[in-house]
């Protein structure tokens, strides 16, 4: 029995005249649809998840395909039993991904680097002097990465420009690959590393999700999941013999994907934590956050 919900997940770079008129129109639409999720708007484009009906995704798949601004999306598709968001936001941003490049940004349909197919890129791994690069956030490629992958220890994509400059000598003379979810990061990212004088950049063409999908690779040398920015949180990629978990719970140590948000509100970090740990600890991402809540209640309570 086949699923009646879908999940979307894509993005179009492309210059929007007023990003403004553009999404509220696409929030009409949405909310026609029945449609739930995220799409940021700006004056270089859209990025959106979302979720819906068979039917509706299909309908709203339509629309942007025979729209000359959105036509040849490559939609990446997902089968569920519901949404997996909670409601429909759309948003206009100065960026659809921010990199905060301010002066020296550019539009990646002026500059990127080259796209490389699922079996180009399981090939491209094994040759010689090659690095690559994890342009993800550090709480992503903690449950999944490409293996022997660099992995910048960064929060947040803006981060990754100065990780570079400081990490220049790991890159310099090498042939980089880098990927991230579904693509959208390194078309930005893969330009950035161009303009910065690196000569040999490619990029994962549909990202991770894509790789995954893909039926000669099935997600070969992929480890471990793939985060995603919905009610899922990750979803599986490698579907050869050698796929594995990777990550594991902060209390325990033990094998786990499960993530939570640190109980002491104004942290709200999120990190990995196995069921059973939450319930004997507690779902505090460390001893100082759960210590100062605790106190915290006290001060409120008296008690």
């Amino acid at each position: 029995m086949s699923a009646p919900y879908e999940v979307l997940l894509y993005y179009k770079y492309v210059r929007l005249p007023d990003p403004e008129v553009y999404a509220r129109e696409h929030q009409r639409l949405c909310a026609r649809l029945g449609l739930k999720g995220r799409i940021l708007i700006a004056q270089e484009g859209i990025n959106g998840t979302l979720s819906g009906t068979v039917e509706n995704c299909k309908e709203y798949r339509a629309i942007l395909d025979a729209d000359p601004l959105t036509k040849e999306i490559a939609w990446k598709v997902d089968p569920e039993q519901g949404h997996v968001f909670p409601k429909l936001s759309i948003k206009v941003r100065e960026e659809v991904v921010s990199l905060d490049l301010g002066e020296e940004d550019f539009h990646p349909a002026d500059l990127t680097a080259t796209h490389l197919k699922p079996a180009q890129w399981r090939e491209a791994m094994k040759e010689e002097n090659v690095v690559i690069l994890d342009a993800r956030n550090d709480y992503e490629w903690e449950i999944g990465r490409f293996e022997g992958a660099i992995l910048p220890d960064v929060p947040s994509f803006r981060d990754l420009p100065k990780w570079v400059r400081d990490h220049r000598e790991e890159l310099e003379g090498k042939k980089i690959l880098t990927y991230c979810t579904g693509g959208i990061r390194c078309e930005k990212f893969s330009g950035f590393l161009l303009n910065e004088g690196f000569k040999e950049v490619y990029q994962l063409d549909g990202g991770i999700v894509t790789y995954g999908k893909d039926e000669e690779v099935k997600g070969e040398a992929y480890e471990g999941e793939c985060y995603v920015f919905d009610e899922r949180l990750s979803v599986p990629v490698n579907r050869t013999e050698g796929a594995k978990l990777i990550s594991t719970c902060r209390g325990c140590g033990c094998l786990s994907i499960r993530y939570r948000n640190c109980g002491w509100m104004p942290c709200n970090a999120q990190f990995l934590l196995c069921e059973n740990c939450e319930n004997t600890l507690g779902r505090y991402c460390s001893k100082l956050c759960k210590e100062v809540n605790l106190m915290s209640r006290a001060a409120v309570t008296g008690f």
